[in-house]
């Protein structure tokens, strides 16, 4: 099964799109698929007040755990190279789907939506895919 299938799957089951990201790569980085769901359950919904898309958000953790050195006492802060890899990454998204908001993703306040959830999934996945081959650990 492919991360994307995976992802799919996952929130067919219910997590929520950032959970379904995140939880997809999760074990990549050695971490646990219980910990990744408990620590991404509160970015779905747009961080539940429809608002950066919990797809993207799942696409950034995944960012931030394949970049970030994790200590600063080894010496060296990724911080910034960190936030710079994540605006490049939200700008490909958006460019795909013309938002990086839930709620304008969802098309509220308009007359349909831009794009559903399982295509913001797809697309973070595919994202997150092409940053990893990009950007080796």
């Amino acid at each position: 099964m492919t991360k994307k299938e995976l992802a799919l799957e996952y929130h067919k089951k219910g997590y929520n799109c950032c959970q379904a990201v995140a939880c997809s790569f999760c074990k990549d980085f050695g971490v646990s698929e219980e910990e990744m769901f408990r620590i991404s359950e509160g970015f779905g919904f747009g961080m539940g007040m429809m608002e950066v898309c919990g797809a993207l958000s799942g696409l950034f953790m995944i960012i931030g755990l394949n970049n970030s050195v994790g200590d600063l006492d080894k010496g060296k802060s990724t911080k910034a190279d960190t936030y710079r890899k994540v605006k490049d990454y939200a700008e490909k998204f958006k460019e795909k789907n013309r938002s990086l908001l839930c709620r304008e993703l969802k098309g509220i306040g308009s007359d349909r939506p831009i794009c559903s959830c399982d295509q913001c999934i797809a697309d973070a996945v595919d994202l997150v895919e092409e940053y990893l081959r990009e950007n080796p650990a």
